[in-house]
């Protein structure tokens, strides 16, 4: 019987895909970037997946987030976006976790139990606080700079945290660390863009306190959706990049 990952086995072979299974992942993060991540991840034959995620989803997700649809408005994020997943793996291990990713929790979410750590979290507190602590931890790790006031999808980029440029939010984290004194241990790749445009309308929700998002700015679908299938795309070439 020809299963539903036919067509990644016939790209990657038996061996590739029994790797790319055996991985355990952690996505930090599933509004507009980390929800398209979790289902590209999925798609491809990821089968142990925890998501983590505070929120609910609100109507104005409804634009660029995988999950949220007017029939899902108020969900637990993460509950949403398992069910989604499911249906497109049923045997897929998908841990839900509704919580806040922070400094003081870091803890409990035992960062060195994974082989992969995908960050897409917002808030800018919190994203320093998981750049460095991931980076000491064993498995690879990966991350999104801001995807919002995009639109030329040709300008998404791929490069080393410290090399990133025009991007706003890694300028600021990066001075966060050296003022802080923080260090990574070890260099990670970035999804960004070189593109930053203006918002030309008025927001009509208040800044989100759960998720610690200081401004709320523009975001598109398509530019959201391909900082999220980069991000797997990043997982999966390291996967099938090395050897045994």
């Amino acid at each position: 019987m020809v299963d539903i990952f036919n067509r990644a086995r016939l790209l990657v072979g038996d061996e590739g895909m029994e790797r790319i299974a055996s991985q355990r992942v952690l996505l930090l993060g599933i509004g507009g970037v980390g929800s398209w991540c979790a289902e590209s991840l999925v798609r491809s034959g990821i089968a142990h997946l925890t998501l983590v995620d505070a929120d609910c989803v609100n109507i104005t997700n409804v634009n660029r987030q995988l999950m949220a649809t007017t029939r899902s408005v108020g969900q637990p994020k993460v509950e949403a976006l398992k069910e989604r997943l499911l249906e497109i793996n049923p045997q897929a291990d998908i841990t839900p976790v509704q919580a806040l990713f922070s400094e003081e929790t870091a803890a409990q979410f035992h960062l060195d139990d994974y082989d992969y750590i995908i960050d897409c979290i917002d808030s800018l507190k919190d994203k320093t606080a998981l750049i460095e602590l991931a980076t000491h931890a064993r498995g690879t790790f990966f991350s999104s700079m801001g995807a919002a006031l995009k639109i030329d999808p040709t300008r998404v980029r791929v490069a080393e945290f410290w090399d990133v440029r025009v991007d706003p939010l890694a300028r600021a984290i990066r001075k966060k660390f050296r003022r802080e004194g923080r260090i990574t241990a070890k260099p990670f790749l970035c999804v960004y863009s070189e593109e930053l445009m203006e918002n030309r309308g008025e927001a009509q929700e208040p800044a989100n306190e759960i998720v610690r998002k200081a401004c709320v700015n523009g975001s598109l679908a398509h530019i959201t959706a391909i900082f999220g299938h980069t991000l797997a795309g990043l997982v999966l070439q390291d996967i099938i990049g090395r050897e045994g």
